[in-house]
């Protein structure tokens, strides 16, 4: 009864003894594709989140001013054909100072 119990005291320290070490080599293959994928990574062209989401804040600003300026000119070429019709002189769109004002844009970012 003695040796089994022995044998099993051993079994058991040669079982943890195995279970480190596979602990250890997981914890070193993990460090070294960490250290692969970083550099395979800091080989390409990729931005951070940050410059990301403020690229696509001036985008989604540029977007608004873009679609404001087609507002406005499809206003003007209404207000040129109505003058036009009308048979008004050029000038006379030229003296309304409102035309040549340029859209209240918000430029805080």
């Amino acid at each position: 009864m003695q040796s089994q119990n022995r044998f099993f005291d051993d079994l058991a320290r040669v079982a943890a003894g195995a279970v480190g070490t596979l602990s250890g080599v997981r914890s070193e293959v993990e460090s070294r594709l960490r250290d692969q994928l970083e550099r395979v990574l800091s080989g390409m062209d990729l931005v951070t989140r940050d410059e990301f989401e403020a690229v696509k804040a001036m985008a989604a600003k540029a977007r608004a001013e873009q679609e404001d300026m087609a507002k406005r000119v499809a206003e003007l070429k209404v207000l040129v054909t109505a003058l036009r019709d009308a048979g008004a002189p050029a000038s006379a769109a030229a003296t309304d100072p409102a035309l040549f004002e340029p859209p209240i844009s918000d430029t805080s970012l």
